[in-house]
């Protein structure tokens, strides 16, 4: 007998993300960390973090082009292991995602900075009040934006802490908004939605593809079914176009495949020519269209970027789902295997000559 998903912490945790989102909006001294972004001497804007938290720097350097300092993903993941490839010469203001700040990576950029960059600006946004990212001082200049306790997911998988830094970085380096209002109206629409994501029937695999954010959107998604699963239902991500060039081999008759569709032209149409082909071809796959108009219909009047944690509700919601109904401790899906843990650790640092 499956446990009532309302046991679950991650579940209470994906079902609380429009509250914590309105009330965020209000908080948040937008026009205050603007300001001192723009009184900054850098050339460049760095999005720093490990696993979901490099998404979401993928998700905006994707989304928001044309901005001037350029905006870059750099995963610490990459930046701890090859320091000087990176930091040589540039002058980036370093923004680090951490839900713990605790872990390993996240330490060892802060290390590559105090050795090669000590000067250099950062900008941490955590979840965690007693974290590394959040207490760690530094020569230069820095902020810390402490998200609300609430975001500090319990569970394994990242929910309200992805979308909740991802929306904050949003306010800061998009064009700028009403954050309060469309905070509101992203609460609002959650809200509809998570009232329709329900009992979708388990796959073999999975399939979440997307263009510009929405493909990184879609890396996210397959991330939370692999990680709520244990590994039980594989999940594959790509772009749109990219699809076609050798990953679509990974459909079978037993997958669920996710088209995340655009509202932009020319990219909807190309969503939608894949979402044709993919139905012509796999009569017996599931293929779902998600976006303006879909089979989950997501309207998008903000662009993609900022829908992106709608999109990505839909994997939340479904890897909890199919992970209770494999009989899994969906808050920690790889207790007893000592495998993966919800916090990075264990991963040796070397240290970085100046």
């Amino acid at each position: 007998m499956n446990t009532p998903l309302e046991n679950w912490a991650t579940w209470a945790e994906i079902h609380r993300q429009p509250e914590i989102w309105s009330a965020w909006g209000k908080t948040l001294d937008v026009n205050g960390l603007r300001g001192w972004i723009a009184s900054l001497d850098h050339d460049e804007v760095w999005f720093c973090g490990a696993g979901t938290s490099a998404y979401i720097g993928d998700i905006i350097a994707a989304g928001v082009p044309g901005m001037r300092p350029g905006l870059r993903a750099v995963p610490s993941t990459d930046l701890v292991a090859t320091p000087k490839a990176f930091l040589n010469g540039v002058k980036p203001l370093v923004v680090s995602f951490g839900r713990s700040g605790n872990s390993t990576e996240s330490i060892g950029t802060l290390d590559a900075l105090d050795a090669l960059a000590p000067d250099a600006p950062r900008l941490h946004i955590t979840c965690n009040k007693d974290g590394a990212l959040a207490t760690r001082p530094s020569r230069g200049p820095q902020k810390v934006i402490v998200l609300p306790d609430a975001t500090h997911d319990a569970g394994f998988a990242m929910t309200s802490s992805f979308s909740t830094m991802l929306f904050t970085a949003l306010a800061l380096f998009d064009a700028p908004c009403d954050v309060p209002a469309r905070m509101d109206a992203l609460a609002d629409q959650m809200t509809g939605l998570l009232q329709q994501l329900r009992d979708m029937p388990r796959p073999e695999r999975a399939v979440y593809v997307g263009a510009g954010p929405l493909a990184f959107a879609a890396r996210e998604a397959a991330l939370k079914v692999m990680e709520l699963s244990a590994g039980q239902i594989p999940a594959l991500w790509d772009s749109t176009l990219g699809f076609r060039h050798g990953p679509k081999s990974f459909v079978t008759e037993g997958t669920a495949i996710t088209v995340f569709t655009s509202p932009d032209a020319p990219t909807r149409d190309y969503d939608a020519d894949l979402v044709a082909e993919l139905r012509a071809q796999f009569p017996t796959a599931r293929v779902t269209a998600v976006g303006p108009g879909g089979d989950v219909d997501i309207p998008m009047p903000f662009g993609p970027t900022w829908a992106a944690p709608l999109c990505v509700a839909l994997a939340q919601v479904t890897g909890v789902e199919w992970a209770n109904g494999l009989g899994l401790n969906v808050d920690d899906p790889f207790s007893g295997q000592g495998t993966l843990s919800r916090v990075v650790s264990g991963v040796k640092l070397y240290p970085v000559a100046s």
